[in-house]
């Protein structure tokens, strides 16, 4: 690619490539890439970084938008955790299309206050997001895979479990209920003691119902979720992990399905030989 005609202020940088104009202002989540991608020359790569607006419309057939480092659904401008995650991976070149596949599901959800709900429960440490848009959590339940409530509702690996969404409580204020419950590690490692065993879960945002305040917002109520598989250890570790120091704080991570589950490598948790789950001693 040939060297560009380009106009670069404090503010603003309008650069031309292959016969189209495009302009970035320093507000926007690629504007030190861009800077960088120019001074090396890197005209490909400048592409990408300037357009990536036009990107984001075309692979969500324009119901998510990024313009001027703002993230838009169907036209309404969106400011919650997971906007700014999406504003964040592009800013630092990763892969953004699993958050924008679970905006989508997401603002699916009937339901306002689950919506806004959510995004509590998502703050919490090791809650991957599948590339499909749907994301995973912790489940306990007793050593014949049956649920700890009733003891009717089986959970072995493969089972999808549903039931009519109007049967789950969605009242956040009341923690034990009706509905199905799933949750961070922490919460989830919390019942049934030696004898329980900890699942991995996944469950489409559009199916939560509602996230109870008596668990500091680390577990919640959904009408249906599928059995992944049992607890086997850390997640393995995502690319994005290894990236510049600002990201490894970051807690909300997509996940690609190359393991067989996961937890934080800092977590003193053991299996037996029946898979049971338990503190290590």
């Amino acid at each position: 690619m040939k060297t560009p005609a380009f106009i670069l202020t404090e503010n603003s940088l309008t650069v031309s490539l292959e016969g189209k104009t495009y302009t970035i202002n320093s507000g926007h989540p690629s504007w030190r890439h861009a800077i960088e991608s120019l001074k090396i020359k890197d005209y490909q790569a400048l592409k990408g970084l300037v357009s990536v607006k036009k990107a984001i419309t075309s692979f969500t057939n324009d119901k998510v938008k990024v313009v001027d480092n703002q993230v838009f659904f169907n036209g309404e401008p969106i400011h919650n955790y997971l906007s700014d995650k999406i504003l964040s991976f592009i800013e630092k070149g990763l892969p953004h299309e699993s958050l924008i596949k679970f905006l989508e599901r997401l603002m699916a959800n009937p339901s306002r206050r689950a919506v806004t709900e959510l995004y509590s429960f998502l703050s919490h440490k090791n809650l991957p997001i599948t590339d499909s848009g749907t994301f995973l959590a912790y489940k306990s339940v007793r050593s014949d895979y049956t649920d700890h409530h009733s003891g009717e509702h089986s959970n072995s690996v493969g089972t999808v479990l549903f039931m009519p969404r109007n049967n789950v409580c969605d009242d956040f204020n009341t923690g034990c209920s009706s509905g199905f419950h799933a949750g961070s590690l922490q919460y989830a490692s919390s019942f049934g003691g030696d004898n329980s065993i900890l699942l991995i879960v996944e469950i489409d945002p559009a199916d939560v119902v509602s996230v109870p305040l008596d668990s500091d917002c680390q577990k919640l109520r959904t009408c249906k979720y599928k059995v992944v598989s049992l607890y086997a250890g850390p997640l393995p570790e995502h690319h994005a992990k290894s990236a510049e120091c600002a990201y490894e704080e970051e807690e909300f991570v997509p996940y690609r399905d190359d393991g067989y589950g996961w937890g934080s490598p800092q977590d003193d948790f053991v299996r037996d030989s029946k898979g049971r789950f338990a503190k290590a001693k």
